[in-house]
């Protein structure tokens, strides 16, 4: 007696080849990208230039958010990121902006706790929270977008990736 086991072949996406250089939504990736590491450079510059402690907690603030030195240069060094996702665009730019978006949000919740405390050697206060929540959510809804959903339309790459029996 023979059995028959139902095999499921499992096949493994690979979006960068579903997704054309000049696809519409590469634009809402690397606009996403570029606003956020823009934002985020320009930021850190001011906060370099106010010559800024490096782990000063002291309360200085640039374009309304506390920071000291160690913060200025990780927003410079998160902001040239974006900017280099925002050049490559595609794919890319779309994970790079989910990612972000991730640890920005994680970032938040973890200097929330440590608002107040001696470890808050970023200089967080309650703005700064804010501001990291919001900025992850922009960066996760930059990188989702057209990628993730219900209401695909079926000419979208993404939904193709994922139903290639019905996208033929």
């Amino acid at each position: 007696m023979a059995t028959h086991s139902a095999h499921r072949e499992t096949r493994r996406i690979r979006f960068d080849e579903h997704l054309p250089v000049d696809h519409r939504l590469n634009t809402v990736y690397r606009v996403g990208a570029g606003l956020m590491g823009l934002f985020l450079l320009v930021f850190g510059i001011f906060g370099v230039i106010d010559k800024i402690g490096f782990f000063d907690t002291g309360g200085d603030t640039v374009i309304g958010l506390n920071t000291n030195g160690s913060l200025s240069i990780l927003s410079i060094c998160v902001g040239v990121l974006l900017l280099v996702g925002m050049a490559i665009g595609g794919n890319f730019a779309s994970t790079l902006n989910m990612t972000l978006g991730i640890l920005f949000i994680l970032s938040g919740f973890l200097n929330l706790a440590l608002l107040d405390t001696p470890y808050n050697f970023l200089a967080f206060k309650i703005q700064n929270v804010l501001f990291s929540f919001v900025v992850g959510l922009l960066l996760m809804v930059f990188g989702m977008y057209g990628r993730v959903g219900s209401t695909l339309p079926p000419d979208n790459p993404y939904w193709r990736a994922r139903h290639p029996d019905a996208a033929r």
